[in-house]
């Protein structure tokens, strides 16, 4: 196997777990469990900081639309600076280690703001720090997330896992806004942030409760620099047909989901006359979308097989985003709402099956700087998908814009076809592997 000039490290033994093959799955799995657990009240504390921090900005410090966009660009810009970079750093020391530091460092941030607003001192400046260090926290733990998945679980559990935290990150998208509406209420914006930081002390309790197991350090090359070793992980990337044709989509969907979401709000109210009780519940169909596709993940791979059921998922789902421009009051409400329903679950499903084969076929030596070059260009194109989406919106209109986004977000599903996908029924387990033809 080409291990492109990097030492070959063996990855760590996952002890048998017999209990894994219970009817409860990876739920009997203690170390699972503690990881799901503390990743699930994680994911609802952020959906609640999703609203909160926004509200913080607008209605505390009396912020205008130029500044909310700085709040939010703040967020995503780590990505572009820290992106690359990041894999080879999380790669020379425990992954576990790294996402307790980071679930930390986002605590001290988020409770840094109400402290600051009961003492009379917080300003814009003060947000705009916590948004973008706070944005660093994240570059540096989803990167150690996604590599430490595999040591935890067994390959074959792979797809269980995604499928159970994917699910449960849709469910607190659900729940999130909701519990975000009746704490600012209540307690006012900031109390939000105050209660995503104890969240994230409650994910670290459960990642120390974890045993820890020696993970499968990437060993480089003596005198192997940062730069040679970002270059080994993007090139890897680059040369393998799944890899490469698997990341273009995720950035090119990244792009078109991004660019209808920036102007669904305006959309649903101004084009398509929809009251604006409703789109919270529009948009929290789409969000249970994601919890089905989450579930039917693991069976529809194991029916049809990995390749097989993507590809069919991809061709099949991803048209139905086209329902969205068709909203209007009525059965356009239906339309948008079954559309968003299966788009979503599409994606989710997607994003289960094809994360879990990125963690099982990568060699471990290269695992996170490979998920870090692939989570950076999926988003780089965030930002630029929602620019798009504004820029066309005023341009076009809200409705031309949502067939042009939605249009592209259909033909994204055909990218992966151009690599072996489209032949094989079952993705395969290595670069080296072989795969049985469909």
């Amino acid at each position: 196997m080409d291990q492109v000039g990097t030492a070959a490290i063996a990855p760590a033994e996952v002890p048998e777990a017999p209990e894994v093959r219970t009817r409860r799955g990876l739920f009997a799995h203690r170390d699972f469990r503690l990881l799901w657990a503390g990743e699930s009240v994680s994911k609802l504390g952020s959906s609640v900081t999703s609203v909160a921090l926004p509200l913080v900005a607008v209605v505390s410090l009396d912020a205008g639309p130029l500044a909310a966009g700085l709040l939010t660009g703040a967020v995503w810009l780590p990505w572009l600076l820290l992106g690359l970079p990041a894999g080879v750093w999380v790669g020379r020391v425990s992954r576990r280690a790294v996402m307790i530091g980071c679930n930390l460092a986002s605590a001290a941030l988020f409770a840094s703001v109400p402290v600051a607003g009961w003492f009379g001192v917080l300003g814009l400046a003060q947000l705009l720090a916590v948004a973008f260090l706070s944005g660093v926290a994240s570059v540096f733990f989803d990167a150690a997330y996604q590599a430490y998945l595999p040591e935890l679980v067994r390959r074959e559990d792979l797809v269980e896992g995604n499928a159970k935290l994917q699910g449960t990150a849709s469910a607190a998208r659900v729940a999130g806004p909701g519990l975000a509406g009746l704490t600012v209420q209540t307690l006012g914006a900031a109390a939000g942030l105050l209660a995503d930081a104890v969240t994230f002390l409650i994910a670290t309790a459960t990642l120390l409760l974890i045993r820890p197991k020696p993970g499968p350090a990437e060993a480089e090359p003596a005198g192997a620099g940062l730069v040679t070793q970002v270059r080994e992980g993007l090139a890897f990337l680059l040369r393998d047909p799944y890899l490469r044709s698997f990341t273009l989509y995720g950035a090119a969907a990244n792009f078109a989901l991004t660019g209808y979401q920036s102007i669904a709000v305006l959309f649903l109210i101004r084009d398509a006359g929809v009251a604006p009780g409703w789109v919270g519940g529009l948009a929290s169909v789409g969000a249970l979308g994601g919890v089905l596709g989450a579930l039917v993940a693991r069976p529809l791979c194991r029916r049809l097989g990995m390749a097989r059921g993507v590809r069919i998922v991809l061709l099949t789902a991803m048209p139905f985003g086209l329902l969205l421009s068709l909203a209007r009051p009525g059965l356009g409400i239906v339309l948008y709402a079954v559309g968003s329903l299966v788009m979503v679950a599409g994606v989710v499903l997607c994003n289960v099956v094809l994360g879990s084969f990125r963690q099982s076929y990568t060699p471990p030596a290269l695992l996170s700087r490979v998920v870090a070059t692939s989570m950076f260009a999926n988003h780089a194109t965030i930002p630029l998908g929602a620019l798009a989406g504004g820029t066309l919106g005023s341009v076009l209109g809200l409705r031309a814009t949502m067939w042009a986004m939605t249009g592209l977000l259909a033909l994204c599903g055909a990218l992966p076809l151009v690599s072996p996908l489209r032949t094989v029924r079952d993705l395969p387990t290595g670069p080296a592997g072989s795969c049985p033809r469909a």
